[in-house]
């Protein structure tokens, strides 16, 4: 999977959790202070990754990645 692609996924499982639309999210857009995330959310971003991308995730790190793109990083890890 190339990065382009998981850019991609993780914004669509971003906007599907704080319901904005994923073609809104910049790849610099920071979880909760470009896109409002409170930590419930958070919470549920960690599980729709894992969902999206079929894997399991460290939550505690999961929850540290702050912006689209060390979550595109993060992620990548994983695959």
């Amino acid at each position: 999977m190339n990065e382009s692609e998981i850019v991609s996924r993780v914004k669509k499982a971003a906007g599907f959790v704080l319901k904005i639309d994923p073609e809104q999210i910049s790849d610099d857009a920071n979880f909760v202070f470009d896109l409002g995330a409170d930590s419930k959310q958070s919470v549920q971003l960690v599980g729709a990754l894992e969902e999206e991308f079929g894997v399991s995730l460290d939550e505690d790190k999961a929850l540290a990645v702050q912006d689209i793109d060390s979550c595109v990083k993060f992620v990548a890890q994983y695959l």
